[in-house]
């Protein structure tokens, strides 16, 4: 028979143990589980600024909040919308757009990516290597979504920079969209030269049934992503230069 003593010292113990748990969880290193991204565009900055757009900006908040999906494993990852934003004024003013049913699907070990895009009223199955990143890895740190993150600085495509900040606790080279490639997992990404931020909200540790992620069913277009960035060229031929380059920038990747 316990003692009082004995009960006392195991009712301390699993009281700890339930204290403990949460921080135990994020210092061991994770290899399954999703992740939601908050991702915030400064719609503001993002179109042009004419008398017509500044007529829109008053009437329309500055950052344009969505929320995505990110299931993974040590194999691959899955990236999908998530969550719908309740009074999303700019969905409301631009309609159902393009994009909400995009899947980017990567093979960590073949170092392989294949995605779903809907381009207006087209849709591609993109199938290609992963996206080419040469990092520079950074001493500045910064928590996010409670886990400590190191800055890189990416450039891709010659000309385009983005910031990361990754975590070795999940040892899944995987991110938001298309970026990978780090010794971790990416939890925040900004694209400043369009304004876009991708941070994670929360990170759940579950097993996500991976074999059960599929690509959306239907008639699509396959092509690589060269072919992709040719034809989504065609598509945006107004504006200015600058309009040019985010609508395209935006939809390729």
């Amino acid at each position: 028979m316990l003692t009082t003593t004995a009960i006392k010292h195991s009712l301390l113990t699993v009281m700890l143990s339930c204290m403990l748990l949460p921080a135990l969880a994020q210092t061991r290193f994770l290899s399954t589980g999703k992740i939601e991204f908050e991702k915030k565009t400064n719609m503001h900055k993002w179109i042009e600024d004419n008398a017509w757009t500044r007529e829109l900006k008053d009437r329309l908040p500055p950052f344009r909040v969505q929320y995505y999906d990110l299931m993974f494993d040590s194999a691959q990852t899955y990236y999908k919308m998530g969550r719908e934003v309740a009074d999303d004024k700019w969905k409301n003013f631009w309609g159902s757009s393009t994009g909400e049913e995009d899947v980017v699907m990567h093979n960590l070990l073949a170092m392989q990516s294949t995605a779903y895009k809907q381009v207006f009223e087209k849709k591609f199955l993109v199938q290609d290597s992963a996206l080419n990143i040469e990092w520079r890895i950074t001493d500045e740190t910064r928590t996010i979504a409670g886990f400590d993150c190191r800055k890189a600085v990416g450039k891709f495509f010659d000309s385009l920079y983005v910031v990361a900040f990754y975590t070795d606790q999940i040892a899944v080279p995987g991110g938001p969209e298309l970026y990978n490639g780090l010794p971790g997992m990416i939890l925040g990404l900004a694209f400043p030269r369009y304004y876009i931020t991708w941070f994670a909200t929360k990170v759940e540790l579950v097993e996500p049934k991976m074999n059960e992620l599929k690509i959306p069913s239907g008639k699509t277009t396959k092509v690589n992503r060269k072919e992709l960035m040719d034809q989504v060229r065609k598509v945006f031929e107004w504006g200015t230069e600058e309009e040019r380059q985010r609508g395209f920038w935006n939809t390729v990747l």
